[in-house]
């Protein structure tokens, strides 16, 4: 067999289109005759609709149809996940809006100029309503009710059988912490174009390309909603502009395109617009968690309770189950908690529904456990490190069933704290730490940790293929869809290190359901562990068949032939005859025959990434600002295939890490108007914001695939906002501050220092809301079940 090319870094094959500009986006695909829509959108967060005028806009230039939920009967849905059935959204408002953005109405025109144009030409009565923006104040008793029809703004609930977790504690800490809701993001929002059946040159009874991150699971959607048999529906996703979660799932606004389509017979397209990508597209985080962590004087765990609220938005869609489907899952973290009690509340609030964002749920969940962790230090007087160490499950544990119901695979938690430790020099810093609090230095210098263990891939099946062609080149599939990860590049490693085909030589296919028969997408770090999977047992399957077609054209036994370094096939003991993969497949051709293999390959449970990272900020005490100054990442996705791809990812979670904790945060008035509609209000860190990221891994492959690979896409992000939170706390301990919340903003940080110079620091815990008192326990007649489809 030739030498293996995995655990080497190479380019990415899939630059060169991205960097000439030779990619196709749905924003620049030429469809013939095709029409371009245009949203009317909602300016009030409630309100009931008592009219729509939509007669100038129809006779405008240009125009060819204009559309409200009266005029097309399109399906309400979901999404995603299902939260609560009684609350779906229809995909143009009917009686009433409930989020600033909206869509009423939409406009069908020539030209995009046109249907904007004539956005502004319709006429909408509005009866205004109260709007309820906060989580917490939409469960209150006397909430203004988003469905009155529901009787409540809480679309689902449930809390643990057993709550008293803490009695064996000496010491209890408690904390409100805040994981604010944040704007997903990706460079090209959302966008669509619908080719109808009966249209020339339509083979399908839809086609639909559409920017998304699970080509088949929208095309499932599509199928499903319409009533349509879904080997009559492609869906293509071509070249993706970013997806980060906010991708996942078939939206409002793509239903209504859909229909629109139908109606019309006619092509149509919709590209979303930077200001409607920030009302509109589904936003991420959004949970407000009460914790109190139990623990004995000298620093051991005995208990944990978790009250968290999960912020749907206007409609109980895939983000406000969060709650249940992830953080909940993950909440114990790296450490050996012996008792749990968890209850989860999801509110329906006036603001943009909710999804799934870079880590959807766990770094909620990181950020809880490891902000407790430095609170319970700090109570006890003792370093942060040590209290983890204590604490940590151990590498001879596993695998490990948490009281979550999860079981994790494999981890040496205390190798990556190790490693960052060394990389960082700890000792070092805590010297430099301790001269400017001598000094009175107004400056002062934060370190912060973070240890995490997150869930990715899961239990199930992914599709890959393998052709080898008579040219010897080979074409590779897989039914997951990039967006910018690298797949092309790491699967076709995948190959060629069991082919021995050159990389070059392999061409990639994705993202088309027509070509690629089933698929999973892409969601939850799970490409490499599912498809790279599937895509190396077909190569496996494929070179088996080179070697018995070798054989024969080599009259030698199937058992000594073997494939030679140069990537040839030869018979052991005569090196002067070898066989290329041409030749062979020639052969193949020959006989009517192609050398192709086309499975899928399962996996049995999740993969359970984790590591460590340290941050150092430092801050200053007159204004508040904080500068990142350094952060180590050492984050430990199992087998390491591309050093050069992993890396990249590390960066990339990193970059949207830091800036949760230090930055970003979507904000809205009392009357749910968005505070933060434009990039000119939306705090994003540019390049000059972040400083040069230091990353490592340690590898510890999982036993649960044959490439004992783990996820790394959302590892970084998940790791890096707590280490960067607890920096900023840790750089104002020593003047009393005991807790900032996200994002650590200059004037949150102002105020804290503010107040603990006045000797009354702020008190991070409250009571909870009351509402958790009401909620149906966990088992319960059912509650808390999950099934297909559903959270």
């Amino acid at each position: 067999m030739p030498g293996s090319i995995l655990g080497t870094s190479v380019r990415r094959v899939e630059d060169r289109d991205l960097i000439t500009g030779a990619s196709t986006y749905v924003g620049n695909l030429a469809l013939e005759g095709v029409l371009h829509l245009a949203f009317v959108r909602s300016p009030l967060a409630h309100a009931v609709i008592t009219g729509i005028d939509t007669s100038a806009a129809a006779a405008a230039p240009g125009v060819v149809a204009v559309y409200t939920a009266a005029d097309l009967d399109l399906p309400a849905h979901h999404g995603l996940f299902v939260v609560n059935e009684d609350v779906p959204r229809p995909p143009l408002a009917t009686d009433r809006v409930r989020f600033v953005g909206e869509a009423v109405a939409v406009i069908v025109a020539e030209s995009k100029a046109a249907a904007v144009d004539a956005v502004e030409l319709v006429e909408v009565d509005y009866d205004p309503l109260p709007a309820v923006v906060d989580m917490e104040a939409a469960l209150e008793p006397d909430a203004e009710l988003q469905f009155p029809q529901l009787g409540t703004n809480l679309a689902k609930g449930e809390r643990s059988a057993d709550a008293d977790v803490l009695s064996d504690a000496d010491v209890v800490v408690r904390a409100r912490l805040v994981n604010q809701r944040l704007a997903v993001m990706p460079m090209e929002g959302n966008a669509i174009a619908v080719l109808p059946c009966g249209y020339e040159g339509a083979d399908h009874d839809l086609t639909i390309w559409v920017s998304t991150q699970m080509p088949h699971g929208f095309r499932g959607q599509a199928a499903q909603l319409f009533g349509l048999e879904q080997d009559r529906v492609r869906v293509i996703a071509p070249h993706v502009g970013g997806g980060f979660g906010g991708k996942a799932g078939m939206l409002a606004e793509h239903t209504a395109a859909v229909g629109v389509a139908r109606a019309l017979g006619r092509p149509v397209t919709w590209v979303e617009t930077r200001s409607e990508n920030l009302v509109s597209m589904p936003q991420g985080r959004g949970q407000v968690a009460y914790y109190e962590l139990g623990l004995t004087r000298d620093g051991v765990i005995t208990g944990l309770r978790a009250r968290v609220i999960g912020d749907a938005g206007a409609y109980a869609g895939f983000g406000g189950g969060l709650v249940f489907l992830s953080t909940h899952t993950m909440a114990t973290g790296v450490y050996r908690i012996p008792k749990l009690a968890f209850d989860g509340a999801v509110a329906l609030t006036n603001t943009t529904p909710m999804g799934a964002f870079r880590g959807a749920g766990r770094p909620e969940a990181t950020a809880h456990i490891e902000r407790m962790m430095d609170i319970a230090a700090a109570e006890l007087g003792m370093d942060p490190v040590e209290l983890r160490r204590r604490n940590f499950i151990r590498p001879d544990e596993f695998p490990y069933e948490t009281l979550s119901g999860v079981r994790y695979d494999v981890g040496d938690y205390d190798l990556s704290l190790r490693e960052a430790l060394r990389l960082v020099d700890y000792e070092k810093l805590r010297e430099e730490q301790a001269a400017r609090r001598e000094a009175g230095d107004p400056v002062q210098l934060g370190i912060g940790l973070s240890v995490y263990v997150e869930i990715t891939g899961g239990a199930g099946d992914e599709f890959g293929s393998v052709t080898v062609h008579p040219d010897g080149s080979a074409t590779i599939s897989a039914g997951t869809s990039a967006h910018g990860q690298g797949h092309a590049t790491a699967f076709a490693m995948v190959a060629s290190d069991r082919l021995g085909i050159p990389v070059e030589k392999i061409r990639f296919v994705q993202s088309d359901t027509a070509t690629v028969p089933r698929g999973g997408g892409t969601g939850g770090s799970r490409s490499l562990q599912m498809a790279g999977n599937a895509v190396g047992a077909a190569a496996d399957d494929v070179l088996e068949q080179g070697r018995r077609r070798a054989a024969a054209m080599l009259e030698a036994s199937v058992d000594d032939v073997q494939l030679t370094d140069d990537g040839e096939f030869g018979v052991v003991g005569v090196p002067s005859v070898t066989l290329t993969w041409a030749q062979v497949a020639s052969g193949a051709e020959a006989d009517g025959e192609q050398i192709f293999a086309g499975l899928d390959f399962h996996q049995d449970g999740a993969t359970f990434p984790f590591g460590a990272h340290v941050a150092v900020v430092e801050v200053d005490t007159d204004t508040g600002q904080v500068t990142p100054r350094r952060h180590v990442a050492v984050d430990d996705c199992g087998r390491v295939l591309n050093p050069l791809l992993v890396e990249g990812q590390q960066h990339g979670g990193l970059a949207q890490g830091i800036a949760q904790a230090l930055y970003e945060e979507v904000v809205y008035d009392p009357d749910g108007q968005p505070l933060t509609g434009t990039l000119a209000d939306y705090r994003m860190p540019s390049a000059a914001d972040l400083m040069m990221f230091e990353t490592a891994n340690t590898e510890t492959p999982t036993p649960l695939n044959p490439l004992g690979a783990k996820g790394i896409g959302e590892s970084a992000t998940v790791g890096s906002t707590p280490a960067v939170q607890n920096a900023v706390v840790d750089a104002l301990s020593a003047l009393g501050v005991r807790h900032v919340d996200l994002p650590c903003t200059p004037e949150r940080v102002w105020r804290a220092v503010q107040d603990a110079r006045a000797g009354q620091p702020a008190d991070p815990w409250r009571e909870p809301p009351a509402v958790f008192a009401t909620l149906p326990v966990r088992g319960a007649d059912g509650v808390g079940a999950v099934e297909e489809g559903t959270i």
